[in-house]
């Protein structure tokens, strides 16, 4: 079996304000087998700086029971002392979503590749700030 390329994310909630709404748009790309999700953990750093690491698989926090049906495929990659650099690169007072996901949309791009004798040269994900420039531009071009 081909395994997609990993990719790891964390997305930030200031506060207390995650509510798990989130989990509906990742169950999307689950379903639809655009991805598959490998790890997903809940980290934290409350207003004084301490940080907590909250597994979603030994917790009954209602906000996380929309997470439930996406614990199924659950490798559990993130070690202890990933998950602790995570939250300590988080500000005070801010929760973090550590998400690791397969691109399943690539398996097949993979097995061409290797069945043509190719192979990967490199990859890189554009910064989430470029990305803003770029649809900034685009709004000002399309206004």
């Amino acid at each position: 079996m081909t395994l997609g390329p990993l990719e790891y994310l964390v997305v930030g909630f200031t506060g207390t304000r995650f509510d798990g709404s989130i989990a509906k748009e990742i169950e999307k790309v689950v379903a639809s087998g655009t991805i598959r999700l490998v790890d997903i953990v809940f980290v934290g750093k409350d207003p004084e700086g301490s940080s907590v690491i909250l597994e979603l698989d030994n917790t009954d926090d209602p906000r996380f029971s929309s997470f439930a049906g996406l614990l199924g495929d659950r490798i559990g990659l993130m070690t202890p002392e990933d998950l602790e650099q995570v939250a300590e690169d988080l500000p005070a007072d801010t929760a973090g979503m550590v998400m690791v996901f397969e691109h399943r949309w690539a398996v097949g791009i993979k097995d061409a590749m290797a069945a043509a004798g190719g192979f990967l040269i490199t990859r890189a994900v554009v910064p989430p700030e470029l990305l803003e420039e770029v649809q900034a531009e685009l709004d000002a071009a399309t206004a």
